[in-house]
């Protein structure tokens, strides 16, 4: 059974910085992209940040770019999203999601195959 669990939300003033940690079980971790996605109320959940198996490339929402920094650690199973200055308007629930290799594109919420349930992030302003 895939298990993804996020931990690592909470609330921050902005300009604030919090670093979201996913741990992932039940799948062969190293052979997947992983990714972190973001859902605030009333909208539609986007793409934030992706990581391919081996680190490296990275992709970036351009709303993130310059403040978000996503890395894995393949010996662990977890994949990290560290958030710097961030603004009122980054409060939403985060997701991590695991990618099917058999899918196309980073960016897109159905080239994901296996979700986490998410973990709040709120910035007061």
């Amino acid at each position: 059974q895939v298990q993804l669990v996020e931990s690592g939300g909470g609330l921050v003033q902005a300009g604030g910085s919090l670093r979201l940690s996913c741990a992932a079980s039940g799948l062969a971790f190293r052979s997947y992209a992983m990714g972190w996605f973001r859902q605030a109320p009333g909208k539609e959940r986007e793409f934030v940040a992706a990581i391919t198996w081996s680190g490296g490339p990275t992709y970036y929402a351009d709303s993130v770019k310059g403040r978000f920094t996503i890395s894995r650690d393949n010996a662990k199973n977890t994949v990290a999203l560290q958030l710097n200055s961030l603004k009122p308007e980054d409060t939403a629930v985060y997701y991590c999601a695991a990618r099917n290799p058999a899918r196309p594109g980073y960016g897109r919420v159905d080239a994901y195959e296996y979700w986490g349930q998410g973990t709040q992030v709120t910035v007061s302003s």
